[in-house]
């Protein structure tokens, strides 16, 4: 077995090698050993870049991991802590991101991080002292709630899945700060670095993600069913509804279809599945960690091998992408799968004509709700309007594509299942915040 620094070397490379990480982050992934932070995992498996689950519910599904060395770095990144910061984290897992940001912050700075489980927070404490970093606070409570004892903060980061950006984080920010955080958008997730700017928070980086959602009573309503415990095949909708047995489906008879649109898996996973999303609410993704159910071939790139498709009580279909110059297929299950293949087929033709637009060159402007209106003078955590979108004011509630909130439109059309339009931007009600999505390059 190699040295453990010689591993944690070549996870660096890795990493590096993937682009956009600078010798900051670097130095702390060099300086911080993951190992210690995940006691009873193989040394090799602790330096390889893949996510490590380190708890799972009753039902299978997890709960709580080390993230891919490479989206921490990258979101590391997208924060830009410097020496002296004081930072927030929501979400402490086994401590080991946390040891990264007191790295960044240095001797001078201060690491706050917070998580609702108990036993997760006793686990990082002990990993954090035991890794040489006794001065990272660890707290137990609501991350939706931030922890005002600790405020103003220079940088917030969450490093769970959320569905809204909380008041208390905007609340808790000092005056020029950032926000890091991996946001919801209607069931794929993206990590958005905000700053406020003209009376709303404006994205400086946004890179594709997926992580495991916030817990407690702030949680959004996107669910994840585990399908089969050999496989750990789970299942994730943007909401709660009925689909039927689909585990039956997806061991029935298939029919396979040329997609007839040429992509590689990192386009599809990351423009495709963007766009699907906006636009048909009966969307869904596969994803296994051990291959049984999904087509070999199918890439594994993070330990596990995912599946956009769209599933309806009695149907499912899945777009399986290939490695190039292999086209992507689909794949049709039960007796309503060639009428949802028909139409993911529709979506993927429209998403190729609309140019591709995917995660690069994406803006995102999020305008708090409520009132008064923001105006000169604002400061971060002040609640008001959006501006003037074309779009009716959202309501109180959670449902997509309704008059109750969480809407979504693009195209200047309203999306299949409702949604409202403005012009060519994307526009999501959140119960806090509204979000619009655009890409101005695209608009030339």
């Amino acid at each position: 077995m190699a040295d453990w620094r010689a591993l944690r070397e070549e996870m660096v490379a890795r990493v590096r090698g993937r682009g956009g990480i600078g010798e900051e982050v670097a130095g702390a992934l060099r300086a911080v050993p993951r190992h210690l932070f995940l006691p009873g995992v193989p040394t090799g498996a602790a330096y390889r870049d893949e996510a490590i689950v380190t708890r799972r519910d009753a039902e299978g599904r997890p709960v709580s991991s080390s993230s891919q060395p490479t989206i921490m770095a990258l979101m590391l990144e997208q924060l830009g802590v410097e020496p002296g910061h004081r930072v927030l984290e929501i979400g402490a897992g086994t401590g080991y991101n946390a040891a990264l940001l007191a790295h960044l912050a240095g001797p001078g700075g201060r690491v706050t991080s917070v998580d609702i489980d108990p036993g997760l927070v006793g686990r990082a404490r002990g990993h954090l002292a035991e890794a040489g970093f006794p001065g990272v606070e660890v707290v137990c409570g609501d991350g939706a709630e931030g922890f005002a004892p600790g405020a103003p903060y220079d940088r917030v980061i969450a490093t769970v899945g959320v569905w809204d950006l909380f008041p208390a984080w905007l609340e808790q920010l000092a005056p020029g700060g950032r926000i890091v955080a991996p946001v919801d958008l209607n069931g794929v997730q993206r990590s958005m670095a905000l700053e406020w700017a003209d009376g709303h928070w404006a994205s400086r980086s946004v890179v594709a993600c997926g992580f495991m959602r916030l817990r407690g009573p702030f949680a959004g309503p996107e669910v994840l069913r585990p399908l089969d415990r050999d496989s750990e095949l789970m299942l994730s909708l943007p909401r709660a509804r009925e689909v039927g047995d689909v585990l039956a489906v997806l061991g029935g008879p298939v029919s396979e279809l040329p997609a007839g649109v040429a992509a590689g898996p990192v386009a599809l996973a990351d423009g495709f599945g963007l766009w699907l999303a906006a636009h048909e609410p009966r969307w869904c993704l596969l994803s296994e960690s051990r291959p049984r159910w999904l087509a070999a071939g199918a890439p594994g790139r993070w330990g596990f091998t995912t599946a956009l498709g769209i599933v309806e009580d009695g149907g499912l279909c899945l777009l399986h992408p290939r490695e190039a110059p292999a086209p992507p297929v689909v794949r049709a299950f039960g007796p309503g799968g060639a009428g949802l293949a028909t139409d993911l087929l529709a979506h993927l033709r429209a998403w190729d004509a609309a140019g591709r637009p995917s995660t690069s060159g994406l803006r995102v402007d999020v305008y708090p709700g409520g009132d008064p209106r923001p105006g000169d003078g604002a400061r971060p955590g002040d609640l008001g309007h959006p501006p003037d979108l074309g779009v009716p004011p959202a309501g109180d509630g959670d449902g997509f594509g309704t008059a109750t909130g969480d809407g979504m439109a693009t195209g200047g059309r309203t999306a299949t299942g409702g949604g409202t339009a403005a012009g060519d931007r994307l526009v999501i009600r959140k119960r806090h915040t509204t979000f619009v999505l655009s890409w101005p390059a695209a608009r030339g």
